[in-house]
């Protein structure tokens, strides 16, 4: 049963993302920079952490 609706949740989140980028695709393009915003800040925080680590916690 929770593979079934592990499929349907997929299967509707393809359908909105579809949906979403042939209705208004600058707004799709929009969330998609937000995204890789968002990833390219996480990852400037997770390598300014490690260097704090490797530095011994040290400012």
């Amino acid at each position: 049963m929770a593979v079934n609706a592990k499929k349907i949740a997929v299967y509707v989140l393809v359908v909105f993302v579809l949906y979403v980028i042939i209705t208004d695709p600058e707004k799709a393009a929009d969330y998609v920079q937000i995204g890789f915003e968002g990833i390219s800040d996480a990852a400037g925080a997770i390598g300014d952490f490690m260097t704090w680590v490797v530095n011994g916690g040290k400012n």
